[in-house]
């Protein structure tokens, strides 16, 4: 696909997320190129939309943010353009439009003089945490959804977005998205990771499972490790070991073995495996992390009303 037939992809609040959300889509363009100039090349395109981003639009309020992006996506060599504090003059530029800002930032921004009229009739994604999709329609749309307003649709990525590795939750959209709008979100979130959709319903647990999920199992990675240095491993081997043991297992269970299963043919008749199984159920460790689960899907489901520290299902 030739780049002047290309969309315009503009990401406001040039962050961690957006950066990594960018550079997934650069990774994938370049990828599909290399592949389009193998003789034998078979890449499926009836999943892809129709048009895919080719040009890029990064906007921060921070002027240091123009020199990180610029570091971190120029070896792509993409049209890339880094704006600070000019919001509204990147989205009149965009075709499709990704709100990566702070949750309780999107007011401003939405709000700025002269973004209704740049966001009509474009895509605006969102991957705020805990802010809905009826949040932002409402704000930008008080009296209803104009005719020729823009779509917006909420997702819920993680930060193994920076390694390609993301499971993002498409949330669906009532009335739905045109065939092309959900292939091109579709395929904008499958270029960092995974991609699921489910409904409005579920989203704040997406977000406690999948936001808050990489803590999660970054704390049992490291209390492994701690265990294996306090029986006299080296650190930094302890780690390694450790997450390349966490990434094997969820390779096997990505792979189909359901974790129960797996967690049995590793358990033989008096073995140590079973011996450390125990002690873990004896701590209430499998309760614990369905409870840290629910608490994230409590406190998740506050964020977008502007409360915080909240206590959720803590008694």
């Amino acid at each position: 696909m030739a780049e002047s037939q290309g969309l315009t992809l503009t990401v406001l609040g040039s962050g961690t997320m957006g950066i990594a959300i960018m550079g997934g889509v650069m990774a994938t363009l370049a990828e599909s190129r290399m592949r389009e100039n193998l003789p034998s090349s078979s890449a499926p395109k009836d999943t892809a939309p129709e048009q895919l981003p080719a040009k890029f639009i990064a906007c921060d309020m921070r002027i240091e943010a123009e020199e990180t992006v610029k570091k971190a996506l120029g070896h792509y060599n993409f049209p890339l353009t880094t704006l600070t504090n000019n919001n509204t003059e990147g989205t009149k530029k965009a075709d499709i439009i990704l709100l990566a800002c702070k949750p309780q930032g999107f007011k401003d921004i939405l709000g700025a003089e002269g973004m209704r009229d740049a966001l009509k009739g474009k895509l605006l994604v969102s991957i705020l945490a805990g802010v809905t999709q009826k949040q932002i329609e409402d704000f930008l749309y008080p009296d209803g959804l104009p005719e020729g307003g823009c779509r917006v649709v909420r997702v819920m990525p993680n930060t193994a977005s920076f390694v390609r590795e993301s499971m993002s939750v498409i949330q669906t959209s009532t009335p739905p998205l045109s065939d092309q709008q959900h292939k091109l979100v579709t395929w904008i979130f499958n270029s960092i990771g995974r991609t699921v959709s489910l409904p409005p319903a579920s989203m704040d647990a997406c977000t406690a499972l999948c936001g808050s999920g990489p803590a999660f199992f970054a704390l049992m990675l490291e209390a492994a490790a701690d265990g294996a240095v306090a029986m006299g491993l080296p650190r930094a081997e302890a780690q390694m070991m450790a997450a390349q043991v966490m990434r094997g297992t969820t390779g096997l269970v990505l792979n189909g073995e359901h974790p129960a299963i797996l967690k049995d043919k590793v358990s033989t008749p008096g073995g140590c495996t079973i011996g450390g199984l125990l002690v873990l159920e004896e701590g209430t460790v499998r309760g614990n992390i369905a409870k840290a689960v629910r608490e994230a899907t409590v406190v998740a489901s506050q964020l977008g009303q502007g409360v915080q520290n909240v206590n959720g299902t803590r008694r």
